[in-house]
């Protein structure tokens, strides 16, 4: 895929760190500021996968900057400025070791789970009885590690708390902005005929304030469902129509990957991926309401380090 970013080896003035996570690049720039590019990049079960996919990076990237702006009055949020497509500016924090996944509905891993007899999730005790996509009685958050190499784990409230990984008062805390952004989506989403399924949320810390960072309520950190046909295929047992990254997950699995060792990612064939691209703006189409613009993606690189040190410079 030529006019994909998979990869970056920016130099930017005052930078003093690099970081190359599975789907973005941070770049720290001094000790205030970080640089985060959304890559074309895609992951599914912690394994970044051989290709990249075109647009993918901007319409993450838009979608967040989008949702930051908008749950700015629940949690103060770490985005300064957008000034690339691809590209988020904002606050350097010290990042809590735990991500906030919350759940509105049982399907996912989480059903993977209730179906072989899993029946407490993180701490959570679930009902009996439950069919895979039934609505949960109220929200539930199962929060994981937020591990550098590896998996994330699940962990409970009580284990993170235990385990010093956040004080009891500011995990509280976290789970009232974890609540609270979640609604809002929630409503955001039935705005437009989606229903938010599950989403994660990632926190931080400067100055002695909690902050909402990263990425919020895009195709890779959420799953939705189209609410017009939910309740009608939820009975009929069938699968929902959903845009999320699980229709990724579900075709590696159909082809025999999960991420386990000796298997191998089946091929990526340029039409797959211009077909997983289209369902991602299709997302952003969906989820924001307005019509997806590309941008110019004849050199990705150029582009965005030509905008990056423009607007450093700027910034002075």
């Amino acid at each position: 895929m030529k006019n994909t970013l998979v990869r970056t080896d920016f130099n930017f003035p005052n930078q003093t760190n690099v970081y190359h996570g599975k789907v973005r690049d941070v770049y720290s720039i001094g000790n205030d500021l970080l640089v985060m590019i959304a890559t074309d990049r895609i992951s599914a079960f912690d394994v970044v996968l051989p290709q990249g996919i075109p647009y993918k990076g901007q319409v993450l990237n838009q979608i967040a900057s989008k949702f930051l702006d908008a749950t700015s009055d629940i949690v103060p949020n770490w985005k300064l400025a957008t000034p690339d497509p691809m590209v988020t500016v904002g606050i350097r924090c010290e990042t809590y070791k735990v991500e906030m996944v919350i759940r509105g509905y049982l399907t996912g891993s989480a059903w993977r789970e209730y179906k072989s007899g899993v029946r407490t999730l993180c701490g959570v005790t679930l009902p009996e009885g439950m069919k895979e996509n039934q609505k949960f009685p109220t929200p539930i958050i199962t929060p994981t590690t937020k591990e550098d190499e590896g998996h994330d784990q699940n962990i409970s409230k009580e284990e993170i708390i235990a385990q010093g990984l956040v004080s009891k008062e500011e995990y509280e805390q976290l789970e009232k902005y974890t609540y609270a952004l979640f609604q809002r989506g929630t409503e955001m989403a039935a705005e437009k005929n989606l229903i938010l399924v599950d989403t994660k949320y990632e926190f931080g810390k400067n100055g002695g304030k909690i902050y909402l960072i990263d990425e919020i309520h895009t195709p890779d950190s959420s799953r939705y469902f189209y609410a017009d046909t939910y309740q009608e295929l939820f009975e009929k047992g069938e699968e929902q129509r959903q845009l999320s990254k699980e229709f990724v997950r579900k075709w590696l699995m159909d082809n025999g990957f999960q991420g386990k060792d000796g298997q191998k990612v089946p091929e990526m064939t340029e039409e797959y991926c211009n077909s997983v691209s289209e369902r991602y703006i299709e997302l952003y189409e969906k989820i924001v309401g307005e019509k997806f613009i590309k941008a110019d993606a004849s050199d990705v690189a150029t582009r965005i380090d030509a905008n990056i040190k423009d607007y450093l410079k700027q910034r002075g």
